[in-house]
Formats: C-alpha cells, sequence, structure tokens
C-alpha cells in the first residue's frame, strides 16, 4: 500500500546535495502545520529578550560535500583568460613557411621582446581545430626544458583562422648554420651539443611525448652555443593502448626515419627518435646528411650498405614487418661505420652504432647515451659560452663582407723608402 500525501516519507524527495541533518530537520516539521509554526515562532521572538551575540559553532563537516575530497575547490584552479591579440606584436620580417604553419619574427610592443610567431595553417580546415597544433601546443607546454624552445602564448587575430603560437626566438637551425659555416664543428662542440639534444629528448621521452621529427632543420641554436628542439607538429603522447589503428607511418622526415618505419611497422616506440639522433650524430661528422636518399628504396639500400643486411642476432622480429617479404636481402657482409667515420675514436663509433642500431629493442636510450664513454674522453665537451657566434638569417644579418686589405710592400721599394732619409 502506498502512503497518503501527509505522511513524511511521501513528501518530497532528499536532493542529493543534501547533508543529512537537514534531512532530518525537514522530515519534523513536515507535520507542523505551516501557519501553526509561523504564529509560534513569532509569538517566542517577541517574548524572549534580545540575547547577547553567541559564539560561531564550529563547523560540522557535511557526509555529502558538494565536491570530491580529492579534488581541490574551483578557486584554486588557473582563471580562464582569453587570449590576446596578434596585433600585441610587431612583425619584423619573414622567417620561414612549413607544411604546418608560417614562422615570423616579431617585437611585443608592451617589453620590446623578440620572439617568433608561428600562425597555425587553417585556411582550409573544416573539421575544426586541427589535431597537428594541439599536439604541438600540449607538447610544449608539457616538456619545458632548457633544450626545448619555450612557448610564451597563443594569439589570435581578427578571424576564425587567425590563430599565432608565440615562441622564444632563436638565431639560427642547425642545417643553415652547418651550410654556412666555413669549417665543421670541432669534436668537442660536437659533444656539447650531442648532450643537450640527448637531454631535450629524454625529458621529452620522461613526459610521454614522442618527437617523431627531429633532424637539424628543427634544431635552434643561439649565439651562446645552446641548442633547442622545436617544431612538434608531427609529436604527440605515447603509451598504452596507443589508439585504434596503431600509429601512423606517415612521420619523421625521410633520411631521419627508423628502419622499422620502413618497414611499415604499426606500432613503434622512443627509439624512432634515438635512430633520428644517430643521424643527426653523423651529420654533424661529417657536415653532411648521412643518408641522402631520394625514396624508401634507395634509403633502405644505403642503410644496408651501412650497417650490413639485418639478420637474426641484429634483427630477432625483422620477418615479422609487413614490408619485409617484398624486399630481397643482399649478401651478408660486415658494417662499414669504421670506414665512413674514418677519424673517430673507438667509444665515438660504439655510441654512433648504439643508436643506429636494427632492433628497437636493443637500440640506446637517451638516458643511457647521456651516460656513454665518448663524452667522458678527451677532447672533453667544450662549454657553450665558449662557442662562436654567426650572423642570423632569421633576423635578416648579412654576412660581413671581408673587405681586402692592402698588399705588402715590395722588399726593393721597402729599402728604397728607408735610404731615402739616410744624411
Amino acid at each position: 500500500m502506498s502512503a497518503g500525501p501527509s505522511t513524511p516519507s511521501a513528501s518530497r524527495k532528499r536532493s542529493r546535495w543534501q547533508s543529512d541533518e537537514e534531512d532530518n530537520n525537514e522530515g519534523q516539521q513536515l507535520t507542523i502545520n505551516p501557519v501553526k509554526r509561523r504564529i509560534k515562532k513569532l509569538n517566542k521572538d517577541l517574548a524572549s529578550p534580545p540575547s547577547a551575540p553567541s559564539l560561531p559553532k564550529t563547523p560540522t563537516i557535511s557526509r555529502n560535500p558538494l565536491h570530491s575530497v580529492y579534488v581541490p575547490p574551483r578557486t584554486r584552479h588557473p582563471p580562464i583568460i582569453p587570449s590576446r591579440s596578434v596585433y600585441c606584436y610587431e612583425r619584423l620580417n619573414q622567417i620561414e613557411e612549413g607544411s604546418y604553419g608560417v614562422v615570423f619574427r616579431a617585437k611585443e610592443k608592451s617589453t620590446g621582446d623578440i620572439v617568433a610567431l608561428k600562425k597555425l595553417k587553417l585556411d582550409e580546415e573544416k573539421n575544426g581545430f586541427p589535431i597537428t597544433a594541439l599536439r604541438e601546443i600540449n607538447a610544449l607546454m608539457t616538456c619545458r626544458h632548457e633544450n626545448v624552445v619555450g612557448i610564451r602564448e597563443v594569439v589570435v587575430g581578427d578571424t576564425l583562422t587567425q590563430v599565432f603560437v608565440v615562441m622564444d626566438f632563436i638565431e639560427h637551425d642547425l642545417k643553415s648554420l652547418l651550410t654556412l659555416m666555413p669549417s665543421p664543428f670541432l669534436q668537442s662542440e660536437i659533444k656539447t651539443l650531442m648532450l643537450q639534444l640527448l637531454s631535450a629528448v629524454k625529458h621529452c621521452h620522461a613526459n610521454w611525448i614522442l618527437h617523431r621529427d627531429l633532424k637539424t632543420s628543427n634544431l635552434l641554436m643561439n649565439n651562446r652555443g645552446t641548442i633547442m628542439v622545436a617544431d612538434f607538429g608531427l609529436a604527440r603522447r605515447y603509451g598504452d593502448p596507443v589508439g585504434i589503428g596503431g600509429m601512423t607511418q606517415l612521420v619523421v622526415t625521410l633520411w631521419y626515419r627508423a628502419p622499422e618505419i620502413l618497414l611499415g611497422a604499426e606500432e613503434y616506440s622512443t627509439a624512432v627518435d634515438l635512430w633520428s639522433v644517430g643521424c643527426i650524430f653523423a651529420e654533424l661528422l661529417l657536415k653532411e646528411p648521412l643518408f641522402q636518399a631520394k625514396n624508401e628504396l634507395e634509403l633502405i639500400s644505403m642503410i644496408f650498405k651501412l650497417l650490413g643486411p639485418p639478420t637474426n642476432t641484429s634483427w630477432p622480429s625483422y620477418s615479422s614487418l609487413p614490408l619485409s617479404k617484398t624486399i630481397t636481402l643482399p649478401s651478408p657482409q660486415p658494417h662499414q661505420f669504421r670506414q665512413k667515420f674514418q677519424y673517430m675514436t673507438t667509444a665515438g663509433i660504439d655510441l654512433l652504432m648504439s643508436l643506429l642500431t636494427y632492433d628497437p629493442e636493443q637500440r640506446i636510450s637517451a638516458e643511457e647515451a647521456l651516460e656513454h664513454p665518448y663524452f667522458t674522453e678527451s677532447p672533453l665537451p667544450k662549454h657553450p659560452d665558449l662557442f662562436g657566434s654567426f650572423p642570423s638569417a632569421a633576423a635578416g644579418e648579412k654576412k660581413r663582407k671581408v673587405f681586402d686589405s692592402p698588399s705588402a710592400p715590395a722588399r726593393a721599394a721597402d729599402y728604397k723608402l728607408l735610404t731615402e732619409f739616410d744624411p
């Protein structure tokens, strides 16, 4: 049988935000006539003299709080602030244009700071904000490190397609610097650059970020000998699960692409970044890219020639890769590292071979590479402050013209000039 309308249990459902004390008081008050309750309260207030203010009661902790005890209240979260306008910056010059945006050099009007503005390409975007831009912004905000380019803010223009990422301005990129330098880096300088690169890669991997496009043109260098990893347009978080459909093979510029990606691996790890680091290491030594291939097949052939064809020992999972059946392996031959890098020490060759290892499971990690004996043997890494400085093409600086000095006078003329004043 259902309860009647005057029964307390059928009055009103208890609110999920209501405390037990309020619930009990409400149940008791429902049995009293509302009119009589108000008259009784009014007579009580008129009859009783005003009393001294009572001390505040000790607050009781409700058994049903308004928010989870594991989540801080909203007042502790950072406030949501709208993006500033791009017109807070003065455009100076265009630096470069890539697949995912155009980079400008600009000056903040209020402070005079020189920054880099990356305009995201949103003109033909029909499905909302591009995932590549979201990944890049998230990766830059996650991987704050002295050797990762710093992100300052995101500013907007007048239309929905004008979104700019504001980053620190760095004078050079390593690729242009290697092209313009009159002589290659010294061994001590290469060690310093490699330590900084490995430190940045280790930090990114510790924060579950894969860069997936490490190359010399994405390494920026200032005039104080510090390099910074930039261009996180292909970066993404990794872990388990990796997402529906695995991970794409359309990553990493061809010359720096790991063999497991070339052979169609649907899942890969941080080892793909370390292969790219090995290619950068070789490029610093040779002053030119290690694998200058025109397509994937030529690149695989060049890798086989340098490392020797893979075997069951060097790469046990090679036969399980999707494209391994379509490639005919050459006859077994030893690696050619010593012939290619004749002036490298044994420790340097060992580090390079550890980075350029076929099997991703056996490839050295960034943390292990930082402890390699190559960095403790002579010559020791040079301090960044001792690096030379170069004119910045990104800042519009031109190389100084070398003035022709006058030639030295002939000896006969010198003798004649000196003897003219003899007595």
